[in-house]
């Protein structure tokens, strides 16, 4: 069946997977996608959502790269919504809801349509290798299948347990089965490995919610999209809605405790920090009497409904108790109930930059298995993982970002520089450079360098240039001319802001907090350049920003070279961190493990002071 040899074969097709096979294969590379259940390809396993703060900006750089997340996302929006509009650009994040089934149809469908793709569905039972180089798969049927490079892609299926109360079954997701035997061969080769744990909320029916007693939650009336390219916009939304829980709910909860795998001791792994289930919010806020909950539609026309913020493995008797004490939800149905769920991960810092391990070359690890957590985060190391897979096999230099350069290359630095003991949830905060790293911007970052290794499209590189030409064409006019005081007063008065005696450049003017692009668009000036120049809303926005915060970006640009010093500076790769005896002995020890490529990476990692920094530098010449 398998005669040939595959130069890629990515296991799973979750997010992290599919994104890694279309990676790989638009670049050329001859790709199996082998997973559990071809019907499950693209499922999106817990909230029917793709975005949200710093995740939103993940899938933009997705797209810009090439990756399909974005085009799929738009194909099956039901809602949009821009977040933190209230807030500067850099904080802005997309956020769409979707129907779930049209979501895992587009991804089948997409990855269908993609040349040099190829599908199985069987479990992958274990790796081949040969030395320190794998060279192919052996599923559970025995069959051998061969390729040049494997990415791993197996999300919470290593072992996965599912906890609902005091009742546990393996599982990789609610109705599949989990994945066993490569945790233990990976182990057996050298690899540290441990357990994480998520969950899910219950899943009702629709037509048993009283939404009139709850607060209804529309999306934008100005609806984006996620995709740089023609892409269709949403020209109908479907609401979503929120309630809350009370003290009633709670006690209710808390008459579970005991029976809680959580608090009885059966989970013993950590959860997502930031996504946490409703009993240990409750447990963790003891002093609030109430939480929110966004009651999210899974689809168009389907009736299932989404809990967002009741992710719990109590027992499904309290849940279904607690649950009918919500407003709205008085007479609420259960389609299924919510669980906890755990799995094996691999702690990150036995990861190249590449996503490659350390110590087996030509596999690569992606997703879940890398101890993140979310849809975005998983496609977006997967796309990086085939990339890699990709120019490695064609023996081609390999494509890093940088932190400066994007949040992929934040979240990729942060896994394999200082691990995680915890799913790690990308935000806003952990990018040092986030007024670069806009999602109004990312095609502009990213898609150069993805068209000049062969992923990006030409269109997608014309659309930017297009974009980039007419933006800067926009803000070279604010810069050159001029505002009368009788033009620009009225508007300046308008935003309460100081009046302006004499004749000045209309950036000046615009550059003022308060004054906006719809304030500019009164100048007979600036709307005939706009009509003119046939300028859309995606360059008057990025000419607003460039126009409003050019301080800012200049400085965060000033930073980002110097930190790019350090990022030229080379460590070897087998450089002997004993030679160096003023190193402190926490500092040797990271390192050891670690083993940074650069100096700048060295300087990121936990317990390796701006001392120990100086001691390489000094050793290095520098």
């Amino acid at each position: 069946m398998f005669g040939e040899e595959y130069d890629v074969i990515v296991v799973g097709g979750g997010h992290a997977g599919a994104e890694a096979a279309a990676g790989a294969a638009n670049m050329g590379s001859k790709v199996l996608l082998i997973t559990m259940n071809l019907q499950t390809i693209g499922q999106m396993s817990c909230n029917p959502a793709m975005g949200g703060i710093a995740k939103g900006q993940i899938v933009r750089e997705i797209d810009a790269l090439g990756g399909y997340s974005g085009m799929v996302t738009d194909k099956s929006a039901i809602q949009f919504k821009m977040l933190n509009k209230s807030k500067g650009p850099a904080m802005w994040s997309p956020r769409a809801q979707n129907d779930r089934m049209r979501f895992a149809e587009e991804w089948r469908l997409a990855l269908e349509n993609t040349k040099n793709v190829d599908f199985y569905q069987e479990m992958v039972g274990a790796l081949l290798i040969e030395g320190s180089k794998v060279v192919g798969v052996k599923t559970s049927l025995g069959m051998d299948v061969r390729a040049k490079a494997v990415v791993l892609t197996n999300g919470t299926f290593l072992n996965g347990l599912i906890h609902i109360g005091e009742k546990q079954f393996g599982g990789g997701r609610a109705g599949e089965k989990a994945a066993t035997g490569i945790t233990e061969q990976l182990t057996d080769l050298g690899f540290d490995s441990g357990r994480m744990k998520t969950g899910t909320p219950p899943r009702v029916d629709g037509r048993s919610l009283d939404y009139s007693k709850m607060i209804v939650q529309p999306g934008d009336a100005l609806p984006e999209k996620f995709s740089y390219l023609e892409t269709p916009v949403l020209t109908e939304q479907r609401d979503c809605f929120m309630s809350h829980t009370s003290k009633l709910v709670h006690d209710l909860l808390r008459e579970g405790f005991d029976r809680s795998p959580m608090f009885n001791g059966r989970i013993r792994s950590l959860g997502p920090r930031y996504c946490p289930s409703i009993e240990d919010k409750i447990n963790r806020f003891a002093d609030r009497d109430s939480h929110q909950l966004f009651v999210e539609p899974e689809g168009w026309n389907t009736v299932e409904v989404y809990v967002n913020g009741f992710s719990t493995s109590l027992p499904e008797d309290v849940q279904f108790r607690a649950l009918r004490s919500v407003v709205g939800f008085e007479n609420v149905k259960f389609l299924r109930p919510g669980y906890a769920i755990e799995y094996d991960y691999f702690p990150p810092t036995q990861l190249k930059h590449t996503l490659e391990t350390k110590l087996v070359d030509n596999l690569y690890f992606a997703g879940q298995i890398n101890g993140t957590t979310g849809y975005e985060e998983a496609a977006s190391q997967g796309l990086m993982a085939g990339i890699n897979a990709h120019l490695k096999m064609s023996e081609d230099e390999p494509f890093i970002l940088k932190r400066n350069e994007a949040y992929i290359g934040v979240l990729i630095d942060d896994l394999i520089t200082k691990g995680t003991e915890e799913p790690y949830r990308m935000f806003t905060s952990r990018a040092e450079y986030r007024t670069l790293l806009r999602q109004d911007n990312a095609d502009l970052r990213l898609t150069p360098k993805s068209h000049a290794i062969g992923l990006a499209s030409e269109d997608r590189l014309k659309r930017m240039e297009e974009k980039k030409r007419k933006s800067d064409a926009f803000v070279r006019f604010f810069r050159n001319t001029s505002v009368r005081p009788e033009d620009i007063n009225p508007i300046l008065k308008s935003v309460d802001s100081a009046l302006v005696k004499q004749s000045d450049k209309m950036f000046k003017a615009f550059s003022r907090p308060n004054v906006t692009m719809g304030h500019m668009m009164q100048l007979d000036s600036v709307s005939n350049f706009v009509k003119e120049n046939g300028l859309n809303r995606e360059v008057m926005e990025q000419t607003e920003i460039q126009v409003k915060y050019s301080g800012y970006i200049q400085k965060e640009k000033n930073n980002a070279d110097k930190l790019h010093r350090l990022e030229n500076i080379k460590i070897p790769d087998n450089f002997d961190y004993s030679l160096l005896k003023s190193l402190s002995f926490e500092a040797r020890e990271k390192l050891e493990a670690i083993r940074p490529a650069t100096i700048s990476q060295a300087s990121r990692i936990s317990g390796v002071s701006p001392s120990d920094i100086s001691v390489l530098l000094v050793f290095m010449g520098r």
